[in-house]
This record gives structure tokens, C-alpha cells and sequence, in this order.
């Protein structure tokens, strides 16, 4: 039966009553909480997780204390009363796996530092034992990486040359070698870990396929025996060198073939006198460190994470980081330089069948019997041997299918990769590192200028608003703009680009339907769906407070549909609800549907 002019009135306002009703469910929302107040939170919840275990200490006494306390801080006392001699068959043989791997490449990465054989020996000993202690991942292989190594002589030699005063190089790398323990421990308790993410896995690609160029072109002296090499590790450089060392004899050692020569037997001698931290280049030996410290986080914390997933157990990078850390920081006083996870070792560990941190401490075991009893036989380990092993365990560090599958998927992502891989091999480690970060954040600030809108229209048959361009069979309501920010901000960098594509578009829209001859085509409200924006500042409120005045000027209104907290309290905060009329609404459909004066 038909309804009276009376009764479709009634429910009209029914209905307008109720979207008014759901406005101010938006409108009269609580305050949402402070910059200072999520701060604080912040704080308080890196302060409470160690509150809450003292808290739990506390709850205990005598042994059961001491043995809680201890858990918390060496892992191993968890998984070692239920060990088993079947994971220690399995442990021992992976361990003895990855010591006939670890000792040659261990001394050719001391090399690629620039220190004696027997530091990357060093480096084998200590930190994989305090790894086994206060690590969290079962297959991580601890020990000197190829990519450190590099970076680590590349910037110290800046400040002292090795080949002149070695002592003086040494301390300079266990200072350098402090500063990143104390930096990555740091990360780890103030739960700074997401730091690291700042710098993509496209420019980690990039950078660690550069790194393993130059590191396979410098081992071409070791390989073919060149005696005069430049020490630089630009491949200008390199390719300079190794072309004048074609146009003369290459000489070799009366042999016929260059040797380690000595290597200095004995466990790991204190260091702790020669970590110098009044010397004159502390400021630069600290800042060294902290790159250590980011580039050995980024590889170490992404193998272990690749590794959990795969036997299917959660890593806390925040531990493992701490963990990280305060092996350096030992390490350090006990003659040792930087150390983090081995990708080539922790594959073979994993290969081998590692069942837990056990393989670590098998494989330190073998270094320090090889440095007590088999310094004699290493002495006569050919340099060539050494630079085909680091050559060996290069290719896996370039991954060319990675960066082909980059460029297909984002070629500002493949930007990113290619500016670390040149600015790596054309100019110095550091600076490829450096140009990485640099196009990641010129990533963000383009995607953050460049956002755009979308506009949206009805899915038939229900109340579903999307865009016109990924479903063309969303219908446009007559009179009525329906348009979405793109971005999760409206600030300085994108407010007026986002006004201008609105007053565009519309400007677009009217002429576009006076030529086909639409007479219904005059907007004469336009509704800004801010359901994806998440913050705004000053510049964006100053940005819509322009559009509303231009859509007005031109008989037009400006309503605004599901905003998010903190986008309403500023809104509200600044008047511009009540500049538009109040038309703040929950949905699109309910802007469009209410009864607003056109």
C-alpha cells in the first residue's frame, strides 16, 4: 500500500534524526590521547616490560630468584636442562661443519680489515660463545662478515693508515668495535629496534650486491698475487690498479707462492688497554660504530628472522640485539672486531642440521684448538686459497633475481637499489649506505607529496562507496562529488597539491558535462571521504579552509565523511566544523542522503 505525503515525511525525518544522531557519535567523540601522552606510553611500556619481570622476581626467592633472573638474561639455561644427546650428535657435526668453513674465512675477512690473520680467529672465539649464551635464534653462525670487515677498514684507514702504525689501527677498531656493542645493546633495551627498518630491503640488495663487487675485485691481489694494490675501494681504483699490474711482472714469493706466513698461536689476548676512548677521533670512532652497528643489525636480524620463519618459532629482535651488543662489547676487550650473524655460515648451519646454539659453541671450540695447536700448518695457507674462499661466498650476497623482481614491483624501490650499488663500487661503502637511506626517504616524501584523490561512486545494490577506476561499475551520484585522500596525512608537503587536484577535477567534471550536454552535471556538493587519513596539521586545515571558501564562492558545499580521531579533534579544534555547517557525518551514504540545503 502506498504511504501518504505525511507518513514519507515522518520518515524522512526519522531517518534525518538518525544521521544526525550517528554525526554526533563522531562530533562529540573523546578527546583522542596527546603527542606527549603516546610518549609517554611509549616509555612506559618499554619501562613496564622490565618492571613487570623484576616484578616477577620478586615473587620468588632464593634459588628459584637467581635461576628466573638468569633465564631472563642467558637463554640457554631455558633450553639446556632438556638437551639431548640426539641434538648434540646433530650440533657437534654442524659445528665441525661450520669450523672448516669459519677458520680460512675467518683469517681472509682479517685481511679484508686489515688486520693480522689470527683477529679474525680472535673473532671466532668469544662472540659466538656469548652468543650461544644470550642468543635467541637456533641457527645464526656468529663470527667476522665480509661486509663489515670492509666497511670497517674503509673508514678507520681514513683516519690512520694500517700500513704505517698497525698499532695504532688496532685500537681505533676495538674502539670502533665498543661503540657498535654499546649502540646495538642500546636499540635492544629502549625497544629501538624498528630503526633499523629505515633502511629497505631494496637498498640492502643494492648495497650488499656493491659490497660483494668490490670485495671480489679487491681479492684479485691475493688471487693473482699482486703486490702493489691500491687500497681504495672504488672499482676505478681497483680496475686502475689491476690494469697496471698487467703491463708489469706480478711478482710472487720465492716459493712461487705468496703465503699467510705467521699466525700468533694462544686464546684471545686482553685488548681491553688498547680501547681508547679520549682518543682525538673518538666523535668519528663513535659514529663508525653506529654504522657498524646498523649495517650488522640489518644483515644479522634479517637472516635470524628468515630462519625462525622457516622451523616456525618467533625472534625478538629487541634480544637480539641486546644480545648482539653485549657480545661485541666483551668480545672488544678480548681482541676481537665486529661480529654478527654469517649468512654463508648460518646457511650451512642450518644445511648441516643444527638443532640449537650448541653448533656455536662446537665451531668456537675448533678455533681455539686450530689457534693452540694448528697456527704451525696454517702458515703455509696460500693468499690465493683465502681469496677463492671469500670469492666463494660472494655470489650469495648477489642477488640479481631479487633486483630483477624489485624493478618489476617498484622501480622507486629499484632506484633505491641501484643508487646503493653504484654509490657502493664507484665511491666507498659508507656512501652507497648513505645514498641508500637517502632515496628511501626521498621515496617517502615523494609518495607523501605525490598523494592524490580517488573519486568514488555506489557499487550497485549496496551501501559500498569505491573508486570509479578500479570498479567502472560504480555508479556517481548526480550533483554530488564523492572524492578520497589517498594519503594517511594532509600535511605541509601534500595540502595545497591535494586542493588543487580537487578544485581541478571538479573544474574537469562541469566542463567535461556542459560539452555533452548534461544539464545535470553542476556539482553542488562535494563530500570528502578522510577514512583513510590518520593525521593533519595546521598546513592541511589551511588547505580545506581554502577549498570550502572557493566551493562556496561557487554556490557549492563541502561536507566531510568518517573521520578519524585525531582528524576530527583538530577539525574541531580549529572551528572548521562549525565553518562547514557541522556537516560532519559518520558514512558517505548518510552525507548524501541527509537533508542537506543545495
Amino acid at each position: 500500500m502506498a504511504l501518504s505525503a505525511v507518513e514519507i515525511s515522518k520518515e524522512e525525518e526519522k531517518v534525518t534524526s538518525e544521521h544526525y544522531e550517528r554525526s554526533q557519535w563522531v562530533l562529540n567523540a573523546p578527546d583522542p590521547p596527546t603527542t606527549w601522552h603516546k610518549l609517554g606510553g611509549s616509555v612506559s611500556n618499554t619501562i613496564s616490560k622490565y618492571q613487570e619481570m623484576c616484578f616477577a622476581l620478586r615473587s620468588q626467592h632464593g634459588p628459584k630468584l637467581l635461576l628466573s633472573f638468569l633465564r631472563g638474561i642467558f637463554p640457554i639455561l631455558q633450553w639446556g636442562p632438556n638437551y639431548s644427546p640426539t641434538k648434540f650428535r646433530n650440533d657437534l657435526l654442524a659445528g665441525l661443519t661450520i669450523a672448516s668453513l669459519c677458520i680460512p674465512q675467518s683469517i681472509g675477512y682479517a685481511t679484508l680489515a686489515k688486520l693480522d690473520p689470527e683477529y679474525g680467529l680472535y673473532t671466532s672465539v668469544v662472540p659466538p660463545l656469548m652468543y650461544a649464551l644470550m642468543g635467541t635464534s637456533r641457527e645464526i653462525a656468529i663470527g667476522p662478515v665480509a661486509v663489515v670487515s670492509l666497511l670497517l677498514s674503509s673508514m678507520i684507514e681514513k683516519l690512520i693508515d694500517p700500513a704505517i702504525d698497525p698499532n695504532g689501527y688496532r685500537k681505533l677498531v676495538f674502539t670502533a668495535t665498543f661503540f657498535a656493542g654499546i649502540f646495538k645493546a642500546a636499540f635492544g633495551l629502549l625497544r629501538l629496534g624498528f630503526l633499523v627498518d629505515f633502511v629497505s630491503h631494496a637498498a640492502i640488495v643494492g648495497f650488499m650486491g656493491g659490497a660483494a663487487t668490490i670485495i671480489g675485485l679487491q681479492q684479485l691481489k691475493g688471487l693473482f698475487g699482486i703486490n702493489h694494490f691500491t687500497n681504495k675501494t672504488d672499482i676505478i681504483s681497483v680496475m686502475k690498479s689491476l690494469w697496471e699490474s698487467i703491463h708489469h711482472p706480478i711478482s710472487a714469493d720465492k716459493s712461487g707462492v705468496n703465503i699467510v706466513r705467521h699466525i700468533k698461536g694462544g686464546l684471545n689476548p686482553s685488548s681491553i688497554n688498547q680501547i681508547e676512548l679520549n682518543n682525538p677521533h673518538i666523535g668519528a670512532l663513535a659514529k663508525i660504530g653506529l654504522v657498524l652497528a646498523a649495517v650488522a643489525l640489518t644483515e644479522s636480524v634479517a637472516v635470524g628472522r628468515s630462519f625462525a620463519s622457516m622451523k616456525g618459532y618467533h625472534l625478538d629482535g629487541n634480544k637480539e640485539m641486546v644480545s648482539l651488543g653485549f657480545m661485541n662489547i666483551i668480545g672488544c676487550i678480548f681482541s676481537c672486531y665486529v661480529a654478527t650473524g654469517s649468512f654463508s655460515r648460518t646457511v650451512v648451519n642450518f644445511t648441516a642440521g643444527c638443532e640449537t646454539l650448541a653448533s656455536n659453541i662446537v665451531m668456537a671450540i675448533v678455533v681455539i684448538v686450530s689457534l693452540q695447536c694448528l697456527t704451525k700448518l696454517l702458515y703455509f695457507t696460500p693468499t690465493a686459497i683465502l681469496a677463492s674462499i671469500i670469492l666463494s661466498a660472494l655470489p650469495g650476497l648477489i642477488d640479481i633475481n631479487e633486483a630483477y623482481k624489485i624493478w618489476k614491483v617498484d622501480k622507486l624501490d629499484f632506484l633505491a637499489c641501484v643508487g646503493a650499488f653504484f654509490g657502493v663500487i664507484f665511491s666507498s661503502v659508507e656512501l652507497g649506505l648513505l645514498v641508500a637511506v637517502a632515496i628511501s626517504f626521498t621515496k617517502i616524501i615523494w609518495i607523501s607529496i605525490g598523494a592524490g584523490t580517488e573519486t568514488l561512486g555506489r557499487l550497485p545494490g549496496t551501501d559500498v562507496f569505491c573508486d570509479v577506476q578500479q570498479y567502472p561499475m560504480a555508479v556517481k551520484t548526480p550533483g554530488v562529488a564523492i572524492l578520497r585522500v589517498k594519503s594517511a596525512l594532509l600535511c605541509f608537503s601534500n595540502a595545497n597539491s591535494v586542493r588543487e587536484r580537487i578544485l581541478k577535477w571538479i573544474t574537469q567534471e562541469e566542463a567535461k558535462g556542459k560539452t555533452e550536454g548534461n544539464t545535470g552535471s553542476t556539482i553542488q556538493l562535494v563530500i570528502l571521504d578522510t577514512s583513510n587519513l590518520v593525521s593533519i596539521d595546521t598546513s592541511g586545515i589551511a588547505s580545506l579552509e581554502e577549498l570550502h571558501e572557493s566551493l562556496v564562492s561557487s554556490g557549492k558545499q563541502l561536507a566531510i565523511a568518517n573521520p578519524r580521531w585525531q582528524v576530527i579533534y583538530k577539525l574541531k579544534g580549529t572551528n572548521f566544523v562549525t565553518r562547514i555547517g557541522g556537516r560532519v557525518f559518520l558514512t558517505i551514504g548518510e552525507a548524501i542522503d541527509c537533508n542537506l540545503d543545495f
